[in-house]
């Protein structure tokens, strides 16, 4: 399959090229030239099939013709190493914990499959230079492609966060590493780490000498994967016999964990409708009411990962749905929250129910706790593991919140960065040498 960019003016790319650039040659995002539909046997037998047969499946359809199927297979099995579970919390609404994975967060699917699938390229090429992979992260993105890429061959990585912005947990986990992982710590926003990633892949001299990619929600091997859990949950939901009216709440920030749901709708995957829940930073919310997308400097808030002011998969919705404002209003509704209202949702859902919500997760179910219709079924994405703001969450219920053994370790590491600003000048400084 071929992919094309949002913007229309860069050349179709290969799979390979795609993943590989990260980034169309037009500044735009890749796109697949077709979106499959599964066949309605599939959707009929989902509830007796294992989550790595599911995920095949819908990997199969969009890279299958590019991978051989032994090697799709294996690169399916390897990531998903551990479960996505769906939890009932409250009447009619289920939590589905995408924190199950080595660094707790749900970016450990989209991270590990494309650290296999890269590196597969890798393996396949004559030129054996090195890949060096450019990230910007608010928390989470850059544990995981840390520690999904952590020792692959023929891969650097070099992870931008902001600095005083991600928690303590996060930024121990993709600073204490070493080996082929650079932490570099900008003194900035995250709008800003992703600005300069960008502006590297749009810099001649460094891209005339090295080799770049990303592995944000921007590359398309990060997000599509991301599709692999919504099925996961209407195959759990399904042998509930609860598999009708569902409606999906997604905690939102650079979309592309919503954009690869949306996807899974076009696949013929059966969700009534979805929900963007934002915090603070509600430039999306604000486009579905207006059907004006107006960019704005991000707003730091307790539900960080969210944080951001101008998401980049904006660009892949308003392409899946041909830039119609009604077309995207019909599937997607919105919500946003401050800091007082998620804090306030954390407490009342531990008191009431005893499930520890994580602040991005609060924004998801409080969503649906709103928003639900009678005879709907609601799903929120609990993205990560409460420990991850062990803080925030302690300070709002009042009592010590459990560290996971997996986070422990990582907290026992020195934290190693490369401290700078938000020139674009420092950064090619750092990956050059």
């Amino acid at each position: 399959m071929n992919y094309y960019s949002t913007n229309k003016q860069a050349p179709v790319a290969s799979l390979e090229e795609a993943v590989v650039k990260g980034l169309a040659a037009d500044k735009g995002l890749f796109m697949p030239e077709r979106i499959r539909r599964l066949p309605e046997e599939f959707f009929d037998t989902i509830d007796h099939l294992s989550f790595q047969e599911i995920a095949y499946r819908v990997a199969d359809a969009f890279f299958g013709d590019d991978i051989p199927a032994d090697k799709l297979r294996h690169i399916v099995e390897d990531t998903l190493s551990f479960d996505t579970p769906l939890v009932p919390v409250s009447d009619g609404i289920y939590s589905l914990e995408l924190f199950h994975g080595p660094t707790l967060a749900f970016k450990d699917v989209g991270a590990r499959f494309m650290a296999r699938l890269l590196g597969h390229f890798i393996s396949q090429r004559n030129d054996k230079g090195v890949v060096n992979v450019l990230v910007a992260t608010s928390g989470d993105t850059g544990s995981a492609v840390a520690n999904g890429f952590l020792g692959v061959e023929g891969i650097r990585v070099y992870v931008l966060y902001p600095k005083g912005k991600v928690s303590e947990i996060q930024e121990k986990q993709f600073t204490t590493l070493g080996r082929n992982i650079t932490a570099i710590e900008v003194d900035g926003t995250f709008d800003d780490c992703q600005a300069m990633v960008k502006a590297a892949f749009m810099d001649k001299e460094l891209n005339e000498r090295l080799t770049l990619t990303s592995a944000n929600s921007i590359n398309v091997a990060r997000f599509l994967p991301q599709a692999f859990y919504y099925f996961q949950a209407y195959a759990q939901l399904k042998r509930l016999g609860k598999a009708y009216n569902v409606v999906v709440c997604v905690p939102s920030g650079n979309f592309g964990n919503i954009t690869a749901g949306l996807f899974g709708k076009h696949m013929g995957l059966p969700i009534k409708r979805f929900i963007a829940a934002n915090n603070r930073n509600d430039i999306f919310y604000q486009y579905l009411l207006t059907g004006q997308y107006t960019p704005r400097p991000s707003i730091a808030t307790i539900a960080n990962a969210m944080d951001v002011g101008d998401p980049s998969n904006f660009a892949r919705v308003l392409d899946l749905y041909g830039h119609s404002h009604d077309a995207i209003t019909a599937d997607i509704a919105g919500a946003t929250y401050t800091d007082e209202q998620i804090a306030l949702t954390i407490a009342d859902t531990w008191h009431r129910h005893h499930y520890l919500l994580d602040p991005h997760g609060a924004c998801g179910y409080r969503a649906l706790a709103e928003g639900l219709r009678p005879g709907e079924t609601g799903v929120f994405l609990e993205t990560a593991h409460p420990a991850k703001f062990l803080h925030t969450v302690e300070r709002i219920i009042a009592q010590p919140v459990e560290i996971p053994t997996k986070l422990q370790a990582f907290l026992k590491g020195e934290k190693q960065s490369v401290p700078i600003g938000t020139g674009v000048e420092e950064l090619k400084g750092v990956i050059r040498g």
